[in-house]
């Protein structure tokens, strides 16, 4: 076996970690340990199997272990893979145990072994593999032979013996005991003999449950004649406690063959169940924290998969400032912010910005887009659920708050927050505790909350799809982002850096800007505000050629047309609905590409959005080809 840790003393030990004080029950463990994975490959051994098997851990670990160590059967044949109980663990889910067979080796010898073969089973209910115990059980065999030829002769040899022994007759009644069944159970032999052992010692499983003696492998031995063992039952003792025992009831015959009883040696085995019980929370903990792993990688991958609209918040005007002034102001602190803004003006960005300058910066930024998600799924993408919450919820889910634990959550277009969810976010916010769907303990969390929102929440309020608590909780700092049209100052330095990114990501060289496009764009009202401006910019340079930026028909005349009259263009849109303005401008270019939606010309492709979305956008808004323009 390896090395032990040196003993530390009282006043210098440091309290063990939870894996390693589990690294370390695997290490002390006194039975060969090993796992393979689904594909049969190994993946530990620990040190009291390198010392039986001759293998080092680092060489074992990554091979089939079937065809190293468990290739043939005791005759020396071939034993196939699939017919190996040890694999067959990970393919049904049950435990298997044989004590019938061989393990070789590295030196090319083999020995007779005992194993357990037990699935890893995890949380959703999927096999993940098995874990593998086993012992050399070469001694045992040799005792065992001994016990029955020298019980015929003289039954006082067995009192030497360290298993609890005992036997049977013909009718189930012991014939003889030997001094560690005596001890073990605390029956004296006198109580014991000549009393069915069944009765005694055998008549109830461990939950307590009647065992008939119909039933019982032990006495089973008497009549099929047949080695049985078992290793998840209990014997019950004299002063009526029960232990675990492993048990092997071999048959006894007479010299003509006949069936006259049987040997039984057992063992406790309260210390082996105590070892296997840690090895699987071991292993539940080491599942668990690789399913939070695996959360928080899978969203950190899509955030990087994610275009953000610019990289840094760019603008130097009068109406940019104030808003990055503010930012700076409440980044420092932990008070909950409401962006507002019209969709389109970056308001992410400003999220991000006050995560970067917080002292949670270290910590994840986990959005949420509300609107994006059904609102049979929102709740357990916030909070989590428990497995077998909801129909298709095959394991424990962590939520979005769970995982923004010490950080900063964004809720985006909070005001499409179901009515019923918004007072479960009240009490994450008053009291920072909720539970997961499906399950009833409560979770603490410690979250810089920011939400942001393009919907007027105080007329929510008053048509009672908004919470007035909920929005005065929300409201303690509002930071308003400004529409582009309030701050064309910004715009040239907006269409340089777009340019200058949209350029480099398609390999051309683009470094000229004609006056009369920067003017067309500085005209124009952006009802699509940034997100439009970066749509428009990125199509430019796709379709310029030799240095200049171009913009096309179809483009053009969405940059240089604006909805509203030149000078007034922002009075007037000032004074409409974002949905006004919004609908006005989808028509004005379904107008000039014919209510053509999809292709290289059509409306969508100058939108910036995709077909089947702007499809989705007119139907909500009610855009029809029979509409002659705006209401």
């Amino acid at each position: 076996m390896g090395d032990l840790p040196e003993r530390r003393s009282q006043t210098n030990a440091r309290p063990l970690t939870r894996n390693e004080l589990n690294e370390l029950a695997l290490r002390c463990a006194g039975e060969g340990i090993y796992c393979i994975d689904q594909g049969g490959r190994t993946t530990y051994l620990n040190p009291a199997g390198e010392a039986i098997l001759g293998w080092k851990a680092e060489d074992f670990v990554g091979t089939f272990s079937h065809s190293l160590i468990h290739h043939t059967y005791p005759d020396g044949s071939a034993f196939p893979s699939h017919k190996c109980p040890i694999y067959a663990a990970f393919h049904d889910g049950e435990v298997h145990h044989v004590d019938n067979e061989v393990f070789w080796r590295k030196d090319g010898t083999s020995f007779p072994v005992e194993y357990s073969s037990t699935p890893i089973i995890g949380d959703g209910g999927e096999l993940l593999g098995a874990v593998v115990t086993f012992r050399d059980i070469s001694e045992r065999r040799a005792a065992e032979a001994e016990v029955a030829r020298l019980t015929r002769s003289n039954e006082l040899i067995l009192a030497s013996a360290g298993e609890g022994i005992y036997g049977l007759d013909a009718e189930g009644r012991t014939t003889f005991c030997n001094p560690a069944a005596v001890a073990m159970m605390g029956w004296t032999a006198q109580e014991m003999l000549g009393k069915p052992q069944h009765a005694l010692i055998h008549h109830s499983k461990p939950g307590g449950e009647h065992y008939p003696r119909s039933e019982c492998p032990i006495y089973a031995a008497i009549t099929d004649g047949l080695v049985h063992r078992e290793d998840n039952e209990v014997f019950w003792r004299k002063d009526g406690t029960s232990f675990p025992v492993e048990y092997v009831s071999t048959p006894v015959r007479d010299e003509h063959g006949k069936l006259i009883g049987a040997v039984v040696t057992f063992n406790d085995i309260t210390e082996r169940k105590k070892r296997e019980e840690a090895l699987r929370d071991a292993l539940a903990e080491v599942e668990r924290l690789k399913e939070r792993l695996q959360a928080e990688n899978q969203y950190l991958r899509q955030e990087i998969k994610v275009s953000h609209n610019f990289e840094e918040i760019i603008g130097q005007g009068p109406a940019m400032t104030k808003a990055k002034r503010l930012i700076e102001q409440v980044a420092a602190t932990d008070a909950t912010v409401l962006i507002l803004g019209e969709s389109g003006v970056g308001k992410e960005l400003f999220a991000r910005a006050i995560h970067n300058l917080s002292w949670r910066r270290e910590r994840p930024l986990i959005k949420v887009n509300c609107a994006a998600l059904p609102s049979s799924l929102i709740e357990s993408e916030l909070f989590g659920h428990e497995k077998g919450a909801f129909t298709g919820a095959t394991s424990r889910r962590a939520g979005r708050f769970e995982l923004a634990n010490g950080g900063t959550i964004f809720l985006d277009e909070i005001g499409e927050l179901p009515i019923e969810l918004q007072a479960k976010l009240l009490r994450v916010i008053q009291e920072g505790e909720y539970e997961r769907l499906g399950g009833s303990e409560t979770i603490r969390t410690d979250i810089r909350i920011v939400a942001a929102t393009h919907r007027d929440l105080r007329k929510m309020i008053q048509a009672g799809t908004f919470r007035e608590d909920l929005f005065y909780r929300l409201n303690v700092f509002p930071v308003s982002v400004p529409a582009l049209r309030d701050r064309r100052e910004d715009i040239p330095q907006l269409v340089t850096h777009f340019v200058r990114k949209f350029a480099k990501q398609q390999g051309k060289a683009v470094d000229s800007v004609p006056d009369h496009v920067q003017s067309a764009l500085r005209e124009y009202a952006w009802p699509g505000n940034i997100r439009e401006l970066e749509n428009v910019i990125e199509r430019a340079v796709i379709l310029s050629t030799h240095g200049t930026l171009r913009i096309d028909g179809a483009i053009a005349v969405q940059a240089s047309t604006s909805p509203e009259p030149a000078g007034a263009a922002s009075t007037v849109a000032d004074r409409r609905t974002l949905e006004e303005v919004e609908r006005s401008h989808i028509l004005n270019v379904l107008k000039q590409t014919s209510w053509q939606i999809s292709g290289d010309l059509g409306a969508a492709v100058i939108l910036g959005m995709h077909p089947n979305t702007l499809r989705s956008r007119m139907e909500k808004l009610g855009i029809k080809k029979s509409a002659l323009g705006p209401s």
